[in-house]
């Protein structure tokens, strides 16, 4: 698979269904999708997610792969130049993707292409055999239960920042199937809520009304949480850099840094 080849020297590696899930969730769109061939074989490409961020409709670099032979010969870019007139043709008119902060030679190829940063993130990894989940307990007037998007509109009211491409409504509603949704409720007001994707282990989002916050709500969210973790371990991705209190809570969990990220933006 090219995907695969293409990354092999990264540190996370996907298998194929890890892979599929990972591309349904963000959005894979085949045809609107580009790759480099050489003799009907795929050299480089860059898979692309199509759908609305910040009510504009933007592509999203899924991944963007060259194989290692072929590497130093600016495939990516030529890709993505031949790649613009057909996103603006279908109505296009953004471009995002994210970066490693430490690959610095993809964040300067972006930036030469004309993408700013338009935010930075945290990501957090942990083995689920290291996590030390905070024991605090909640008050009896606290109750969980497993529940959908139908209160995203409140849900938003409890966010310190708004959440990256593949941790939006949009892209868990893309397949609910996928994951599991916990409420903190007070009596029948929802207070708090948490997100996982069960197969992949991820955290997508984690939220509690700043009203109801330091009352234990999140830890109890997170640890109802895992419970339907069917991964090795866990990931929170895209957090923002200076959102304090998120830090703060994984740590306290023992969830720690793994790596930072740009959030780029290119205006077609």
């Amino acid at each position: 698979m090219a995907f695969n080849e293409a990354f092999k020297d990264y540190e996370m590696q996907l298998k194929k269904e890890e892979l599929r899930i990972m591309l349904n969730r963000r959005g894979f769109v085949p045809e609107l999708s580009f790759g480099a061939f050489e003799n009907d074989k795929i050299t480089a490409f860059t898979l692309n997610g199509i759908g609305l961020f910040n009510g504009v409709k933007t592509a999203y670099d899924t991944g963007t792969g060259t194989l290692k032979e072929f590497r130093g010969q600016g495939m990516a870019t030529k890709i993505f130049t031949h790649s613009i007139p057909f996103l603006k043709k279908a109505g296009i008119s953004q471009y995002l993707l994210e970066v490693l902060q430490h690959n610095t030679k993809a964040v300067t190829v972006y930036k030469k292409l004309g993408f700013i940063v338009n935010r930075e993130f945290n990501y957090f990894v942990q083995k689920n055999e290291n996590i030390c989940l905070n024991s605090k307990k909640i008050h009896p007037e606290y109750n969980l239960q497993q529940t959908d998007l139908y209160r995203s509109e409140l849900m938003i009211e409890f966010w310190d920042f708004i959440p990256s491409w593949q941790n939006s409504f949009e892209a868990i509603s893309r397949k609910p199937d996928d994951f599991r949704i916990i409420g903190a409720y007070k009596g029948s007001e929802l207070v708090g809520y948490c997100i996982i994707e069960t197969n992949s282990g991820d955290i997508t989002q984690i939220a509690v009304d700043k009203e109801y916050r330091r009352r234990g709500i999140a830890s109890v969210l997170l640890k109802e949480s895992l419970k339907f973790n069917q991964y090795n371990s866990i990931k929170v991705v895209n957090t923002e850099l200076d959102c304090g209190s998120i830090t703060g809570f994984l740590q306290s969990n023992a969830i720690p840094l793994k790596g930072k990220q740009f959030e780029m933006i290119k205006q077609l």
